[in-house]
């Protein structure tokens, strides 16, 4: 629904208003009703109303700015809170009039004519279409101001029923049916008043819409990954639902995990609420399962610094933590130094000043190695020892796809086999390496043995 079509809907009304307003007053001044008097002078604070929706339309809808970061569509709010007042005032004023010649301090002769009846009657007619016309238009933008349009033509219509009823009690005989009328209409535009007010005032204060807090809270705690949901702000601001929502995610959680879980609570919240404007923050909180191994592996992670052959052991009921730590192999040693020194200052942060925390410094390979195929007597002598040492490991079975190769820091040596399902990891690595220290002995060249080792039955990996 474009802006377009809101001041369209708009300036029709403005000029229903002005009819209905003048018609009114003319009806009024030759017939000397209150009640249609009442009317009128709604009728005119409607029309003054319609100028202000029409004027704030304008406004709602220019974007956001430098100065007004959420919009510009809290324009409606104001206009409505101004009619909300205008209203009163319009009840306040009929009220005091009609029951000043219910106690005679005005009297006030009613003459009931055919074309002040369907004055009242066309206005109806009238009323009755135009606030359909704005309700719709309203739930479609969500546009407070012409919402506080369509109840404003409702409760003219409803009172103007009223003020047609008072006077055919009037034409009946009974002329204090005028004033009767005039204070049922005073209600009718004091409860819309209400409405209205209680509404602005909501969006102004920033409610959340009712019940949008809890659907917002169940859809996210619904997305996988969420620890906890610390917060939920939910601000509308025209068509447009402000929404700013803050989780708890595991600190181990991979970056791109963390995105893909922020970007599925957007998704949800969009899909319940079209036209939420939706901000995710994730705080990474650590957690009481968390391992040692992993919190040393995060530590290094935010710092960059790549680690291995990380160790943690209890010595004496003291934790002592060792490993390597790769840098570029051009660093001077003063500065790997800080580096290490700093990781090692936050791994004791973590784990406690009496951890005992060293590091092994190593140069990281910084280029890529170029290499060929190993030759084919090579290959054919290396393969045949490696089958032969793996013999000797009950554990490891159906050696294959062997491929030696070598390159400027030696010969590095590639292979798949095949293990129980059921044996551990743990177990599996001490034979690998077993065969590896078997063929390191044997041929000296070989700088690294890549084994790769599949579960029985499973599908062979592609190379």
């Amino acid at each position: 629904m474009s802006n377009s079509e809101k001041l369209h809907v708009a300036f029709i009304s403005m000029g229903a208003s002005a009819l209905l307003a003048g018609s009114k007053l003319f009806a009024a001044m030759f017939t000397g009703s209150l009640g249609i008097l009442s009317e009128a002078i709604h009728s005119v604070i409607d029309f003054g109303a319609t100028i202000v929706t029409y004027l704030a339309l304008r406004v709602s809808d220019r974007p956001a700015d430098d100065e007004h970061h959420y919009g510009h569509a809290k324009v409606e709010s104001v206009a409505a809170l101004v009619e909300t007042a205008l209203l009163f005032l319009t009840t306040g004023w009929v009220a005091w009039e009609a029951i000043r010649r219910l106690l005679g301090e005005e009297t006030h002769t009613v003459e009931v004519t055919w074309w002040a009846v369907a004055i009242i009657a066309g206005s109806i007619i009238i009323d009755f279409n135009r606030a359909r016309a704005l309700k719709r238009v309203a739930e479609k933008t969500s546009s407070e101001a012409l919402e506080a349009d369509a109840l404003h033509f409702s409760s003219d219509m409803w009172s103007s029923v009223v003020v047609l009823l008072g006077l055919g009690a009037v034409w009946l005989g009974l002329p204090a049916a005028d004033s009767i009328a005039a204070l049922v209409v005073s209600v009718f535009i004091a409860h819309a008043g209400w409405q209205l007010g209680a509404r602005t005032m909501n969006t102004l204060l920033d409610a959340a819409p009712a019940g949008a807090t809890e659907i917002v809270r169940g859809l996210v705690n619904d997305v996988h990954g969420v620890l906890a949901l610390k917060s939920i702000r939910l601000r509308p601001a025209g068509a447009t639902m402000f929404t700013s929502i803050v989780v708890e995610v595991a600190r181990t959680m991979p970056i791109d995990d963390i995105v893909k879980t922020k970007n599925a609570i957007t998704a949800a919240v969009q899909e319940r609420f079209p036209n939420a404007d939706i901000t995710v923050t994730a705080n990474p909180v650590a957690l009481d399962s968390e391992t040692v191994f992993q919190k040393v592996m995060l530590i290094a992670s935010r710092r960059n610094l790549a680690i291995h052959h990380l160790n943690a052991q209890q010595i004496d009921g003291r934790l002592a933590i060792s490993f390597d730590l790769e840098v570029d192999g051009s660093m001077p040693l003063g500065e790997a130094h800080d580096k290490a020194t700093d990781l090692e200052d936050a791994i004791r942060n973590e784990l406690g000043s009496d951890a005992e925390v060293e590091s092994h410094i190593e140069p990281q390979p910084d280029r890529m190695l170029q290499g060929h195929d190993a030759p084919a007597g090579l290959t054919a002598e290396v393969s045949a020892a490696l089958l032969a040492l793996a013999a000797a490991h009950p554990r490891l079975s159906d050696v294959h796809s062997i491929r030696l190769r070598h390159n400027e820091e030696g010969l590095f040596l590639h292979y798949h086999c095949r293990c129980s399902p059921d044996d551990t990891v743990e177990q599996i690595h001490d034979e690998i390496d077993r065969v590896e220290a078997g063929l390191k002995d044997r041929f000296q060249d070989i700088r690294r043995v890549i084994a790769h080792a599949e579960p029985l039955g499973a599908e062979n990996h592609a190379l």
